[in-house]
């Protein structure tokens, strides 16, 4: 094996976040074990305390510039509970109107920016043009239809809440601003071309799929359990809904579980090698409890999807069976929630009750404790406050979906590690599978912990004595 050595690879990898992943070798060269670290520190939950609990939102949207709408509305939900109040029904369809712009452009953004370029130029491509600049000089059509179909969902959040990033909008008990008819109108003109562009790529993935069955069946493949919000009727649910958990074979662990009863089967661990705290299945213990979250998890535990267009597309995805254990599978997943945000979105859009003025239903705190929970694009968000009789957080907790997949993501990378580590060096193409085996899980490293901060991924190889034999790094 070569000796020690460091190699710098840019432009910086497309995950977002500040991680390191350490391979450790056994006596004969072979991968033995991984880990996936992330290094940036938490602070959210402590610094809040002591904030009046109507300031959550604004507050909490700040650990993401990416899905700050996910962290507004599961805040908002959780302000909702502690007044006790039911929100009105406009202000709670403004709210997943918004919500289904968010899915739109974060996954329109994960899939044509950060993932299309290792599907249509290659893995082992040249890393200096491996990229959305790449893509855009060989794939102009895909790009910019990729650039407007992210647009026209933050076109709905500004439709909506006044602004595209960290709208000022929701309010415990409701919404602060009505929608109005000349923007109902503007959006519902966009739908032609969005559904267009949500059309190619998912005709682009379906063909990849097609040529290469082995690399995406078998790419970071393993069993799992499985967690995402549904509907009474099992239909999957992106704003509402009960918290269903499967088992590997799509079978229920726990099912319609109210989200406000999210520890009686959520527990969380920690290791000293992580910021990032381990959820965990209680009933299998730990880490037998591990449990995937986000679009393949989503539609693993549905029963169907309740838009016609989504369905059929559903329908296909799952051809060969009720569950889906490849990672690669999230791409196809996140797509076709791209459609549904659609057709929930324009059905929204097309009921006059959206353009309704009672917004708010007031009141003081009644409770103790709210929990609101949402499916984000990466997967469920939970936030839970706990506060005393003035309204002040005396203490919060917050799952955000990277971190339920955390343990996903580790045994991810050990997967891939193992193909294609097996003695020889690390190289360059092996560094960016190992990152494409993230990128399934479109993680929020810097979300994840509520932290902020520079985003360097560095991968080390390490003897079976701990001997650090190479690094390979992304400078941020």
């Amino acid at each position: 094996m070569s000796a020690a050595r460091t190699l710098t690879i840019n432009p910086v990898t497309r995950i977002e976040g500040h991680a390191k992943i350490t391979i450790h070798l056994d006596e004969t060269g072979e991968v033995a074990d991984t880990r996936f670290h992330v290094v940036e520190f938490r602070g959210f939950e402590k610094f809040c305390e002591g904030r009046y609990f109507a300031e959550m939102s604004q507050i909490t949207a700040r650990i993401c510039g990416i899905c700050p709408v996910s962290h507004l509305l599961a805040s908002a939900k959780t302000c909702d509970a502690i007044l006790g109040v039911r929100i009105p029904p406009t202000a709670k369809m403004l709210r997943e109107l918004m919500h289904m712009g968010q899915v739109v452009q974060s996954h329109a953004l994960s899939f044509f920016h950060l993932s299309a370029p290792d599907l249509l130029l290659g893995y082992d491509s040249d890393p200096a043009t491996r990229n959305v600049v790449g893509l855009i000089q060989q794939h102009p059509e895909l790009a910019r239809r990729g650039i407007r179909l992210r647009k026209f969902g933050q076109e709905i959040i500004r439709a909506v809440g006044g602004r595209k990033i960290h709208p000022d909008f929701n309010v415990p008990g409701g919404v602060n601003k009505a929608l109005a008819e000349g923007e109902r109108k503007a959006l519902l003109d966009g739908f032609s071309e969005a559904f267009e562009s949500a059309r190619l790529a998912l005709d682009l993935i379906k063909k990849y799929h097609a040529t290469h069955r082995e690399e995406v069946e078998s790419f970071a493949s393993f069993d799992s359990n499985y967690e995402g919000l549904v509907q009474s009727d099992g239909a999957l649910e992106l704003y509402d809904g009960a918290m269903r958990f499967t088992d590997p074979e799509g079978r229920p662990i726990k099912d319609n579980v109210p989200p406000a009863n999210y520890l009686e089967v959520i527990a969380e661990t920690t290791e000293p090698w992580s910021y990032l705290k381990f959820p965990f299945i209680k009933a299998l213990g730990y880490p037998q409890g591990m449990y995937r979250v986000g679009p393949l998890a989503r539609l693993n535990v549905a029963s169907r999807i309740a838009t016609p267009e989504a369905q059929k597309e559903f329908q296909a995805w799952r051809a060969d069976g009720p569950v889906r254990r490849g990672s690669f599978f999230f791409h196809w997943a996140r797509l076709i929630e791209i459609i549904y945000g659609l057709e929930r979105a324009r059905a929204l859009l097309e009921d006059p009750a959206i353009l309704g003025r009672d917004l708010v239903a007031g009141g003081s705190p009644k409770n103790e404790e709210g929990v609101g929970v949402i499916e984000a694009p990466r997967g469920t968000l939970i936030h839970h406050y706990w506060v005393d009789e003035h309204g002040r957080i005396e203490k919060a907790n917050l799952i955000v979906s990277t971190g339920h997949n955390n343990l996903a993501m580790n045994r991810s990378v050990l997967s891939v590690a193992r193909k294609y580590v097996k003695a020889q060096a690390l190289k360059e193409g092996m560094l960016n599978r190992v990152e494409a085996a993230i990128r399934c899980y479109d993680p929020c490293l810097s979300c994840s912990t509520h932290a902020a901060g520079q985003m360097p991924m560095v991968i080390e190889l390490q003897d079976a004595s701990g001997r650090i034999l190479q690094t390979l790094a992304r400078d941020a």
